[in-house]
C-alpha cells in the first residue's frame, strides 16, 4: 500500500514553517525530517509513523488508536504508529506532529 498523499499534504502544511525541513521516501511512506532527523511520516500502513522520545512511549500508547511501530515483527523503541482515527482533524494531527518535531529538534543535526 502506498502512503496517503492527502495526509502527506496535511503534514507538509503543519510543518511548512519548520527550518531544516526535508522529505524523503522511507519505510514505504513519505518521511519528514528536520535537519536530517526523522520527525514524522505518512505511513504506507495508513496513518502516521511518529518518532518520539523513548521515555514518552508508555504514556503515549495509552491514547486511542496509537500503538508501537513494528517492522519485521520487531517493536522499535521510540517509534509509534498513529491510526487515521486519531488524526481526523487538523488540530489532532498537529498535536501528534508536534511530538515528533519536539524529539527531532532535540537530536544532533545530521
Amino acid at each position: 500500500m502506498a502512503y496517503d498523499v492527502e495526509l502527506a499534504d496535511r503534514v507538509r502544511a503543519a510543518l511548512r514553517a519548520e527550518p531544516g525541513l526535508t522529505e524523503r521516501r522511507m519505510f514505504g511512506g513519505l518521511a519528514f525530517l528536520l535537519h536530517g532527523n526523522m520527525a514524522v511520516a505518512a505511513s504506507s500502513q495508513g496513518g502516521l509513523l511518529l518518532r518520539v522520545d523513548p521515555a514518552q512511549v508508555e504514556s503515549l500508547i495509552n491514547e486511542p488508536h496509537v500503538r508501537r511501530f513494528e517492522m519485521r515483527d520487531r517493536k522499535l523503541t521510540g517509534w509509534l504508529h498513529i491510526g487515521d482515527e486519531a488524526i481526523e482533524d487538523d488540530d489532532a494531527l498537529r498535536s501528534w506532529v508536534d511530538h515528533g518535531v519536539t524529539y527531532a529538534r532535540s537530536l544532533t543535526p545530521r
